[in-house]
């Protein structure tokens, strides 16, 4: 074997040394996402076509066809359920607007910058179960802090919040924006540092006011960013479970059900797999179409 065909093995073998390595870090990653996300999901999808319950026994299979799919729309839990989730998504245009000013208020005319994105990046990275503790104190009829502030300004009849089938729902939707700003804060302070100081300085000596300036120069260009929230959020808007679960419990009346939580009773206890896993593929339908809408309409707004 001649020199040439040395060098010529010698890269192969490492070549193949490093796509092994590559395998053996990548293969645990791999085997736990199929083993634990795709096969379940793939299961998922045949049991919606089913009559089952998971207690039941495998044997007991039975497929219906398309009549859970059907019976979504007979089934008026549902169909609340999913009328809150499209009010739930008010959410998101309320936070990214109000983190947007507040982004721009701090990073220009405010110091300490670090220190107001921990505070404001704090309700985010709280417990949702202290959280919710936290508020069912405040919004609580008789002895909460809020209904006490409006007694003593002259409110006689203050909502009930939480226990007000009017209320409930705009109750947690308030407790989700406060939530969620601090992410959507952060994430609009780092895209407005990275915008170049020169276009505020021409803007300035052309003679362009606040206004002017946000509307050609900021918003333009925190487009992408505005777009990035507007999909994570829309998203995350129709997972929301935790909340409800601690806070609610989908009372009263179902004024506050959602999707992801009438999923969880109707699985775990109903006991009806079959009919939980056509919501969760609904669901998902649901997401899917919205998340495309969204590409096609970026396309005219969004500057990158």
């Amino acid at each position: 074997m001649d020199n040439t065909t040395i060098k010529q093995v010698e890269p192969a073998r490492g070549a193949r040394k490093e796509n092994l390595a590559g395998y053996i870090f990548v293969g645990p990653l791999f085997i736990g996402l199929t083993v634990l996300t795709i096969i379940p999901t793939l299961l998922s999808l045949v049991l919606s076509f089913t009559d089952w319950s998971f207690i039941a026994g495998f044997d007991k299979i039975k497929f219906v066809g398309f009549k859970n799919y059907s019976m979504l729309f007979d089934d008026n839990v549902f169909r609340i359920s999913m009328k809150n989730n499209l009010i739930l998504l008010l959410v998101v245009p309320i936070q990214l607007v109000l983190s947007l000013i507040i982004a721009v208020v701090i990073d220009r005319f405010v110091f300490f910058k670090s220190f107001f994105k921990v505070i404001f990046f704090l309700p985010y990275i709280s417990s949702i179960v202290a959280v919710a503790i936290v508020f069912q104190l405040l919004f609580h009829p008789s002895y909460g802090p809020i209904n006490q502030f409006l007694l003593a300004i002259g409110v006689k009849n203050p909502p009930l919040w939480l226990a007000d089938i009017h209320y409930a729902l705009p109750s947690v939707m308030i407790i989700l924006v406060w939530i969620g700003i601090g992410f959507c804060l952060i994430v609009y302070l780092a895209a407005l540092q990275s915008i170049p100081r020169d276009l505020y300085e021409s803007a300035d000596i052309d003679g362009a006011g606040s206004w002017t300036r946000f509307m050609k120069i900021t918003f333009p260009l925190v487009s992408p960013t505005t777009f990035f929230l507007l999909v994570t959020g829309l998203i995350s808007t129709f997972k929301s479970f935790d909340i409800i679960k601690v806070l609610t419990e989908g009372k009263p009346a179902y004024s506050t059900s959602v999707i992801t939580y009438y999923l969880y009773t109707t699985a775990f206890e109903n006991l009806k797999t079959g009919y939980a896993s056509a919501i969760a593929w609904f669901l998902f339908g649901c997401v899917l179409l919205i998340t495309l809408v969204q590409l096609n309409v970026q396309k005219r707004w969004v500057n990158y």
